[in-house]
């Protein structure tokens, strides 16, 4: 069994997350303590226990302590990942695009392609919007070798959440290759959506969309920002997205969720910004793409690489959590470096597999 104190490092419940789902890829029981010990509201939160038991349902697997409040659990993996159409529900405004981005990697080795309805909130602080997650992270992936795709169906936002993603995903056909970016080059388009729930009146879409242009502009950045005016969503909110493409292929991003007192010029400035500060810094990588790529870099066969604008928190921690399933990760300098395990398929090694 392995054992992970989900106190260290960043402490957060991407530990919880990604955890389970490398603790069913490589086909070992994992004991969590400590998770999340050192944050405000301790312990698990529906979004945390959410990604647990989709992961348990999707390898038949099992899992003991999962329960909102919970610091301890013990995940069993199930004997194989099952491909098929899935439904899972949060039931609060906790993230729906972290929920995919913990059950991706197990999808990715189902024995059939996987279908996975998932319910929650889906634009909020603290977590990849759905934009992000397609146009940046998800191109990043299938550079790799991978199949997926998400798509909104209903926006949702704290406090009410309700929101609705669908993610489909191919099961590949052999190991993840390794990833290689290290020079980003210039940047050849940059692309966005202002994405915004009955305030219309307001034009909060259009004035956020409008303050990112003007604000990339004076960086010397043109962007063509689309407008979407939603009404399917229960609740108003809003959401900005941004993203560079580079000559070299490279994906840069940026985003932010609407917020109580965060005017539509602020969301603008705030994202172009981050752009700006990430291109700046001459990394091939945005701060949040820079630690999701450790997970998938560690099931990839070879050496990947990439670099970063900064050694995040996130990112030293999401090295140190893959050292635990057999992946070698390290960062020198503001570059990530990471040993695969070549995984072409589930290894069959615990006593639960036999």
């Amino acid at each position: 069994m392995i054992h992970l104190d989900g106190s260290q490092h960043s402490g957060s419940g991407t530990l919880v997350r990604f955890g389970v789902s490398l603790a069913a890829l490589v086909g070992e029981p994992l004991h969590i303590t400590g998770a999340r010990s050192r944050r405000p509201k301790p312990g698990l939160r529906a979004q945390h226990v959410a990604s647990v038991r989709a992961c348990a349902e999707l390898c038949g697997g099992s899992v003991e302590g999962a329960s909102v409040g919970s610091q301890e659990l013990t995940f069993t993996p199930g004997p194989r990942i099952r491909g098929g159409s899935y439904a899972f529900e949060i039931g609060t405004a906790g993230s729906a695009t972290m929920l995919a981005l913990g059950i991706l990697p197990l999808a990715l080795y189902a024995d059939g392609p996987v279908t996975a309805t998932l319910e929650g909130g889906v634009f909020q602080d603290f977590a990849p919007s759905p934009h992000h997650f397609q146009h940046v992270l998800l191109e990043a992936v299938a550079a790799m070798g991978a199949h997926a795709e998400l798509a909104l169906e209903r926006a949702g936002y704290v406090p009410g959440g309700a929101g609705r993603l669908t993610l489909s995903v191919q099961p590949l056909r052999g190991a993840l290759s390794a990833l290689e970016r290290a020079e980003p080059g210039a940047v050849r388009e940059v692309r966005g959506v202002a994405f915004a729930s009955h305030l219309a009146e307001r034009r909060v879409a259009a004035r956020m969309a409008e303050t990112c242009r003007e604000a990339l502009a004076a960086g010397g950045l043109a962007a063509h920002i689309d407008c979407v005016e939603d009404t399917a969503a229960t609740q108003p909110g809003a959401s900005l997205a941004v993203w560079a493409r580079t000559e070299s292929g490279c994906l840069l991003g940026a985003d932010r969720a609407g917020a109580r007192g965060r005017s539509s010029e602020s969301i603008g400035r705030h994202v172009a910004r981050s752009l700006l500060e990430d291109l700046a810094s001459g990394a091939a990588t945005d701060r949040h793409l820079a630690d999701q790529l450790v997970l998938f870099a560690a099931l990839a066969e070879g050496r990947s690489q990439w670099t970063v604008p900064r050694v995040s928190e996130h990112v030293d921690s999401n090295v140190w959590l893959v050292g635990h399933f057999g992946a070698r990760a390290r960062c020198e300098g503001n570059r990530v470096v990471v040993e695969g395990l070549g995984l072409a398929r589930p290894r069959r090694r615990s006593r639960a597999w036999r």
